[in-house]
């Protein structure tokens, strides 16, 4: 922690990386994010701007919406 709000990640390169594939798990998530926005919308339309994807399956309906990183990861936008 620093400072006493949110928190640090650290990242590591690894040999034979395969990115995952959203929803199978032939090449499985290593790590998933839910971020709290508060408007589900305009969070979305922003990442979209940097290289985020939005893959067709998406299980939350309009609670959640799960995206892609550049190199595959999924994550979720969460209203909240």
């Amino acid at each position: 922690m620093t400072g006493g709000s949110g928190c640090d990640l650290g990242f590591q390169q690894v040999d034979g990386y395969r990115a995952p594939r959203w929803p199978g798990q032939d090449a499985p998530q290593q790590l998933h994010l839910d971020l709290r926005v508060e408007d589900l919308d305009a969070a979305e339309k922003m990442a979209l701007r940097f290289g985020v994807v939005r893959p067709d399956h998406q299980p939350g309906g309009d609670r959640w919406r799960v995206l892609l990183d550049p190199a595959g990861h999924p994550f979720c936008l969460v209203v909240g």
